[in-house]
């Protein structure tokens, strides 16, 4: 499809006002699709549908639930090839990463299936006269505003857990990438799900995701985004009292200690620099490197950065564009800003230079070296292809560098002296601690979350069953026989 309107109670149906918002490919700048331009009204439309369909999906038997999580995620592995080229298109993501979201979209729905039937109570002993044991119940109605940075793997990994526990979702979607969220609800709907169970709207932030998150309908709102938007979503929940998962921005380091195998530990920390070309809250964007091996990796992730191949996402290179031409100015103006501060460019540190691409939002892979705990780009979420160096002397100093951002999402520590590596992995502020290796995200069974202004909750795992139910004691006074 290239043009695709709200779903809401079973049907696809265009926006009220007839209005349509232009979906760009942020390569070419050409518009790709249109999505209808819900608002307040498709909204209320949307939550009434889930609220209506939410009592006989939360009675429905566990193992129905997963079985339909399981044919979903098969539904969405055959259709792997549709869903990257289509997430590649609208983000501008290499190929290859557009491949492993939709892989991972798949595992989400796997794992969830799984999980299902297995949402257990406990039972509390309180003596002979007392049955006294605990039931999770889905919460409700729950609200997803996802991203345009992961669309399919963000909507995915909220989606399946809600489901799974018996709620029912309202997505709203970045109008900037949203258009495999949208070919996933075609799937979900295709494989059976109810009318109401799932809904989407599409359209602008201040207008759909605004009144998503202020409506009274909603039991749960899941946002993924920027820290100001979350603070936005937060206060408005705060009008109904309704809970709230939140992920939201990183400045993750890289900690490298002096005894680090710098071989293997380079291509992997390059690689969390630059997933998605930056944009990506858990990206590992910063390098804290004991002083004596700085020099070296310095100079080997400078090496490798400049052989990457920077081109359109469907192209399949190693850095895609940008979301938007606002996006690429904004981490321009950084790299200027890092410059002034005084740190040392690397490589990259412009636009793509060439005609073929000129219409294209890109930026080439920079590496911003001798940065120091002051400087903005140190402190402050680029959300770019960019990665800032900064060294240090012993464990302390590491520690108080990676904590001494806003921040606490993930943290990769690289070295050989086990101690050194747990001592720290112990100390840093993350909700995600990888030592030599580095996940961004980590996997779909890995809990995911983060410490400080990065949000709060856990998404993934089976740590994500708690944001989405809740608890309900039942104690029953057994009466004693009669003599």
């Amino acid at each position: 499809m290239t043009s695709y309107d709200c779903f809401i109670d079973g049907q696809w149906i265009p926006a009220i006002s007839g209005q349509r918002v232009d979906v760009l490919d942020p390569a070419t700048g050409k518009t790709i699709a249109t999505i209808a331009r819900g608002g307040a009204g498709e909204i209320d439309a949307a939550v009434c549908a889930a609220q209506l369909a939410g009592p006989a999906w939360a009675d429905c038997a566990p193992v129905m639930r997963a079985r339909m999580l399981a044919a979903i995620a098969k539904r969405i592995l055959a259709e792997k090839d549709h869903l990257a080229r289509i997430e590649s298109l609208d983000t501008g993501k290499p190929l290859k990463q557009a491949q492993a979201d939709a892989v991972a979209a798949s595992r989400f729905f796997e794992y969830y299936a799984g999980v299902a039937d297995k949402v257990l109570g406990t039972s509390i002993p309180l003596g002979a006269d007392y049955v006294d044991f605990t039931v999770r119940e889905p919460l409700g109605v729950t609200a997803q505003i996802v991203p345009w940075n992961y669309p399919l793997q963000i909507a995915s990994r909220g989606l399946a857990p809600a489901l799974a526990t018996g709620n029912t979702v309202v997505i709203k979607p970045a109008e900037l990438a949203c258009l495999s969220v949208l070919e996933l609800v075609r799937i979900c709907h295709e494989e059976g799900l109810p009318n109401g169970v799932l809904n989407v709207v599409p359209g602008y932030g201040h207008e759909a995701g605004a009144a998503l998150a202020s409506h009274p309908g909603v039991n749960l709102i899941v946002f993924t985004g920027s820290v100001a938007t979350g603070a936005g979503v937060m206060r408005a929940a705060a009008e109904h009292i309704v809970p709230v998962l939140l992920e939201l921005g990183g400045k993750s380091p890289n900690i490298v200690l002096g005894d680090a195998e710098l071989a293997d530990a380079a291509p992997t920390i390059l690689r969390s620099a630059f997933p998605n070309s930056g944009q990506t809250c858990s990206a590992g964007s910063r390098v804290l490197v004991q002083r004596r091996v700085h020099r070296e990796l310095a100079d080997r992730l400078a090496e490798a950065a400049r052989a990457l191949t920077v081109g359109a996402g469907i192209q399949d290179p190693d850095i895609g564009p940008l979301v938007s031409a606002a996006q690429r100015r904004k981490v321009l103006d950084y790299i200027d800003i890092g410059r002034a501060e005084g740190a040392a460019v690397l490589s990259g540190g412009k636009a793509l230079p060439g005609t073929d691409l000129e219409n294209g939002n890109f930026v080439m892979p920079t590496i911003l070296d001798n940065a120091s705990a002051s400087m903005r780009v140190h402190q402050e979420e680029i959300f770019g292809p960019v990665l800032t160096i900064v060294p240090f002397d012993d464990l302390e100093e590491a520690v108080a560098l990676a904590n001494g951002t806003d921040y606490g999402l993930v943290a990769g520590i690289w070295g050989r002296d086990v101690g050194a590596t747990h001592w720290l992995a112990q100390r840093v502020k993350a909700g995600q601690v990888f030592i030599n290796c580095y996940g961004a995200g980590g996997g779909v069974e890995l809990p995911f979350g983060g410490y400080k202004r990065s949000g709060f909750g856990r998404e993934k795992g089976l740590d994500a069953l708690l944001s989405y139910t809740q608890v309900k004691n039942i104690c029953v006074r057994v009466a004693l026989p009669r003599a």
